[in-house]
């Protein structure tokens, strides 16, 4: 059986196939386009749309995060992290101790438990339940044997489960 490998390093990033949808732009644009000389500046839309495709990401790694943007580059050491703030349509903003926040683009609320794995629990998964302080483990009940053959109580009758109505007086 093969071992499992753990990831060390995450993106965040637009699909690549967005691409291919800002190429189909550039051919819709070209009846456009040829119409005057003036509107061939109608090509940099979506040239800007593939450079955005292809730049705009969210590294994290074991050391931090890296927020990557149309204009540069940020790196987040997970020590200088003080903890992510939600914003809006469900993304995700990096806090730092001085209380600068940097974006993180393409990080959505989701990717939180992915964001905690991997940075060895420094980020707290939301979709953990912690226990209470004090509070002791409720042990499971213990679950009673099923006898296969007793009659089903309650059971819906033939053709129920369709959508049937059985006949009789409304």
């Amino acid at each position: 059986m093969a071992e499992q490998q753990v990831p060390t390093r995450l993106v965040f990033r637009v699909p690549g196939i967005a691409v291919l949808a800002a190429l189909l732009l550039a051919i819709c644009a070209t009846p456009v386009a040829a119409a005057a000389p003036y509107l061939l500046w109608i090509y940099l839309i979506p040239v800007a749309l593939i450079v955005w495709v292809l730049r705009v990401r969210t590294v994290a790694d074991t050391e931090g995060l890296v927020a990557h943007t149309l204009t540069g580059s940020r790196r987040v050491p997970w020590r200088l992290l003080r903890g992510l703030r939600l914003t809006g349509k469900a993304g995700v903003t990096a806090v730092l101790d001085d209380g600068t926040e940097v974006a993180l683009p393409q990080v959505r609320v989701r990717h939180l438990p992915a964001l905690s794995f991997i940075s060895g629990g420094l980020v707290p998964d939301p979709t953990e339940r912690a226990p209470e302080p004090g509070a002791d483990p409720v042990p499971e009940p213990d679950a009673e044997p099923v006898d296969e053959s007793a009659p089903v109580v309650g059971a819906a009758e033939p053709g129920a489960a369709r959508g049937e109505r059985a006949a009789g007086p409304e």
